[in-house]
């Protein structure tokens, strides 16, 4: 009973696995849904009111008005739901090398000439030129010596759309930003997520990737070419498993 239920386990395991590669098998893999996600619940939540009906009032008909849709008002994301412009430029070099050596040697000679008289009684015994006056020696030398050298370059510049998912107590954006891009049968996916202060979020209502805290920046894809690139599953197990 035990072993059956490995084996279903293991097709249950093979089977899902392969549902991802499944979704596009002979068309474009499918988008992700925007509907009722986290971004599209946060804009949908009307919040606390932020002035009574009489101030919004008077901010509808005076010609300045402080609000932010206002011609000289603050355009920059405050609340939840807002939204503002994730500015990604990564150009990064990091260059390491190092060298290591190591030798050692060793020699060890032990002889017992007289040891209670054994050594006499044995060479007796043995062939001519045979002795048991030097018993044991040993010598060795180890040497090992290592080199190392990485090398990395990174360039990438992206723009995308997040949304504030809350407002700390302290007063911290918790921003969350998605956007997928398919291009024939491969799918281009970016996601960002992070805390921003709104005293860094420029004019512009833009805000670099630097100043995000915490921030969880991925820029990858699936489609057929990714696939083609991806080692299998078993592969990818036996990589993890075996010891050689």
């Amino acid at each position: 009973m035990t072993y059956r239920m490995v084996l279903i386990g293991g097709a249950a395991t093979l089977i899902l696995s392969g549902c991802g590669r499944m979704d596009h098998i002979g068309k474009p893999p499918s988008f992700s849904p925007t509907m009722n996600g986290d971004e599209h619940v946060a804009m949908l939540d009307p919040g606390l009111p932020r002035a009574t009906e009489r101030r919004r009032a008077m901010d509808g008909s005076s010609l300045w008005t402080a609000g932010q849709r206002s011609l000289l008002g603050d355009r920059r994301a405050i609340k939840r739901g807002d939204i503002l412009t994730v500015v990604i430029e990564i150009d990064e070099e990091a260059e390491i090398s190092n060298s290591t050596s190591r030798s050692r040697s060793g020699s060890e000679n032990m002889s017992v000439p007289h040891l209670l008289g054994l050594p006499q009684r044995i060479n007796e015994e043995l062939p001519e030129g045979a002795s048991m006056d030097n018993a044991v020696a040993l010598d060795s030398s180890s040497q090992s010596g290592g080199d190392g050298s990485v090398s990395r370059r990174e360039e990438l510049t992206l723009r995308v759309a997040a949304t504030v998912m809350q407002v700390l107590p302290n007063g911290v954006l918790e921003i969350q930003g998605s956007q997928e891009v398919r291009v024939n049968f491969e799918l281009r996916e970016l996601l960002v997520t992070g805390y921003v202060r709104p005293e860094d979020i420029s004019r512009r209502n833009e805000i670099t990737y630097d100043k995000i805290a915490s921030a969880r920046i991925s820029y990858g894809g699936r489609g057929q070419i990714t696939d083609v690139q991806q080692p299998r599953i078993g592969q990818q197990v036996l990589d993890a498993v075996l010891p050689f």
